[in-house]
């Protein structure tokens, strides 16, 4: 499988990703462990951020959003 080319894609810190999609963090990281919400990506060990297009994607279609499986 062909890794996603990320250049140029922003990062979002929790407090934005919060704001756009409406939900609260226990939410968000109930629904990552799920398996139904963006994987976060680790920046530093207590700093987390997601791709903003994974955010668009999820916002676009949230009821059904399942992350790939690499």
């Amino acid at each position: 499988m062909n890794p996603v080319d990320r250049r140029g894609d922003s990062l979002l810190r929790l407090s934005e990703v919060k704001k756009r999609v409406g939900l609260s963090t226990a939410t968000i990281y109930r629904r990552v462990d799920a398996g139904t919400f963006p994987r976060k990506v680790r920046l530093r060990p207590k700093s987390v951020a997601w791709y903003g297009s994974d955010i668009d994607s999820f916002i676009a279609n949230p009821f059904d959003y399942k992350v790939e499986i690499d």
